[in-house]
């Protein structure tokens, strides 16, 4: 199976950024938990506008992460490793699984709670920390286990986002919305006219996100809409949506990202913080992400090849699918953004942080250890396969 190329480059620098967001995250919870912390905190508390730090982080930085997402996954679909139906339906149907079960066994313990409107948080799953915790195994990973992580973890964030969309939308601005949906319809009348020139494409998506942000709906959802309203044509490195892709790689994952991390992760962990994790809350959370994910993705993805409706591709076990349900359980950076939009006040959403941060922990270790001890001695026989 011959890897696309930008596939390859993803895939190396979501390594590096996975690396760098673990980094950032240690660090920015020690400087939120030393002598300097007040500052530290305050940082992002600080308002510019309307907004703090860590809004503008979160609703206009974001946007351009998810507008590269979309970018890639457009050409997964086009020419990549989901081009061929059945292989496409299998992460779909994984992702599904891996949304519904955590949000079930969430709403279980927090169904008529006031913390219920969390049932959203176990479903994401965080795609650099995933695909950085999979790519320190090396090459012993088998290429389609990659490819099946990456596009659950797309779907998953997609599907998170269109959750955020229209369950943690609170007031709707429908004026702003509908000009926001006539420059999209606008943008997708200049694809058609076969207009490559990206400037009209970027700053129509650039109004287009203002008005989103104004309308109450998730600004974050114009990145991905842009991504699949700019011209694919033949996808190759010559097209204006692959220099665009490639030029975003380095930017989202050494700064972007990080940044994020930095903002979401300045929690000061007070001295009673286990008591926060006695809650459903917590429970639902750690739950989700650490059991029912795995649980969801393994399951769901059994059942759709058992019924023909997808295929295993040939070098996957089921074992590899449990890994990459396991690593699905790093919620990281997806679920603190929909902790941030489900609840309002900052001790729930502390003490929601606290436990996605143990859970996405667990979660990698367990995959990690698991995916080494199954992938144990598969790089030397696939040394013998190819002489």
């Amino acid at each position: 199976m011959k890897l696309t190329r930008t596939f390859k480059d993803f895939f190396e620098s979501e390594k590096s950024g996975g690396l760098i967001l673990i980094f950032v995250t240690i660090s920015s919870l020690l400087l939120a938990n030393s002598d300097s912390a007040a500052e530290y905190i305050g940082l992002w508390n600080t308002h510019i506008g309307h907004h703090t730090v860590t809004e503008w982080i979160n609703d206009g930085l974001m946007t351009i992460f998810f507008l590269m997402i979309g970018l890639e996954l457009e050409r997964e679909i086009y020419k990549g490793e989901l081009s061929s139906l059945k292989n496409a339906a299998l992460p779909i149907f994984g992702a599904f699984g891996g949304m519904l079960v955590p949000a079930g066994l969430f709403l279980l313990l927090n169904y008529g709670t006031p913390t219920q409107s969390g049932a959203g948080i176990p479903m994401a799953t965080d795609i650099a920390f995933a695909i950085g915790i999979l790519s320190l195994l090396g090459n012993k990973v088998p290429t389609s286990l990659k490819v099946f992580l990456t596009a659950l973890a797309v779907i998953d964030d997609l599907g998170a986002i269109l959750v955020i969309a229209i369950f943690y939308t609170k007031t709707i601005a429908f004026a702003n919305l509908a000009i926001a949906g006539g420059i999209l319809g606008f943008l997708f009348f200049l694809n058609r006219m076969k207009v490559t020139n990206l400037i009209p494409y970027l700053a129509g998506g650039a109004i287009m996100w203002f008005y989103m942000l104004t309308s109450g709906v998730h600004a974050t959802i114009t990145g991905v809409l842009i991504a699949f309203v700019i011209p694919f044509e033949d996808g190759s490195s010559k097209t204006n949506s692959y220099k665009l892709q490639h030029f975003l790689h380095k930017p989202v994952n050494y700064f972007i990202l990080p940044i994020f991390a930095l903002a979401n992760t300045a929690i000061a962990i007070a001295s009673d913080w286990h008591e926060g994790l006695s809650h459903p809350n917590a429970y639902g959370i750690m739950l989700g992400l650490i059991v029912g994910k795995p649980l969801g993705i393994t399951l769901v993805s059994f059942a759709s090849v058992a019924l023909g409706i997808c295929a295993l591709p040939k070098d996957l076990k089921w074992k590899h699918i449990a890994g990459a349900g396991m690593l699905g359980g790093i919620g990281f950076t997806m679920s603190i953004f929909v902790t941030i939009l489900a609840f309002n006040d900052t001790e729930t959403i502390d003490f929601s942080k606290i436990a996605i941060l143990i859970a996405s922990l667990i979660s990698g270790t367990i995959g990690f250890f698991w995916l080494k001890f199954v992938l144990k001695g598969k790089h030397k026989k696939h040394k013998h396969h190819h002489a």
